[in-house]
């Protein structure tokens, strides 16, 4: 799994690494595949205490990856919805895993990836990270990371950034609660193993029950319906008129035919 890297140390701190600099560690489904199973892998694990997810690079994670999103560009329907699902499914088990999780973000974290930070207990990002939910522009929604996101940001702020697609700053991530903190680059380590610190200072039975209380007493949903609906969703948009066109454009470096000056 040289895409990605899993390091458990000997306090049961679990670091899952994006590890494709040279692609700004730009999803593919091979990427997810693996997050997949390392998210599983240290969410059975006993001895992992809390999971931090970080990335290589000067980016956290730049979105779909060209070369994977010219591939969906010729998927039929029934692809899409089966393509979708695995993402929904790497999404739901980073939601849900019992261990506490620390997203540790530098650079650049567009599309995809604002969904795995939403799915993190915490997130720490350099004042120098910038964020963007940039579906729109390639004809496409934010179906998967949806449900994270809008938690994490509120739905009034998601009306405005899923439409607009707009680059935002670390500091506006801090306010609108995808960040817990915003602090400088040679802070980013610090901060995060201050976090690690006092997570291992208490009952890891205890911790997990009180993520899982967090759960049980806000509005219940079925996860899998969700999981369908969305997938669904962005299925029927990626095969549509629109999303094949801003698919093409995205690939041809052109503007989509919708595009106003």
């Amino acid at each position: 799994m040289s895409d990605v890297l899993y390091n458990l140390d000997a306090k049961g701190v679990a670091t899952i690494t994006l590890n494709r600099p040279e692609k700004h560690n730009a999803f593919d489904d091979q990427l997810i595949h693996h997050l997949t199973q390392l998210f599983k892998q240290a969410g059975d694990d006993p001895k992992v205490r809390v999971v931090v997810l970080a990335a290589n690079g000067k980016s956290f994670c730049a979105g779909a990856d060209a070369n994977w999103m010219q591939r969906m560009a010729s998927y039929s329907f029934e692809e899409n919805v089966a393509d979708a699902k695995a993402l929904a499914m790497m999404l739901h088990t980073l939601n849900f895993l019992p261990k506490p999780t620390i997203a540790k973000v530098q650079g650049a974290a567009y599309g995809g990836a604002v969904g795995l930070i939403a799915c993190c207990d915490m997130a720490i990002g350099s004042k120098l990270s910038k964020f963007c939910l940039s579906e729109v522009k390639l004809g496409l929604i934010p179906a998967t990371i949806s449900p994270y996101v809008i938690d994490a940001m509120g739905k009034r702020v998601a009306r405005r950034y899923f439409t607009t697609a707009e680059v935002f700053s670390a500091r506006r991530a801090r306010r609108l609660g995808l960040l817990s903190e915003a602090v400088t680059e040679e802070e980013l380590d610090e901060t995060v193993d201050n976090l690690v610190s006092h997570i291992l200072h208490n009952s890891p039975d205890a911790v997990a029950a009180a993520k899982q209380l967090i759960f049980d007493v806000t509005e219940p949903s079925d996860d899998e319906e969700l999981m369908e609906k969305t997938s669904l969703r962005i299925a029927t948009v990626r095969v549509s008129e629109h999303g094949q066109e801003g698919l093409q454009a995205f690939l041809q470096k052109r503007r989509p035919n919708w595009y106003q000056e």
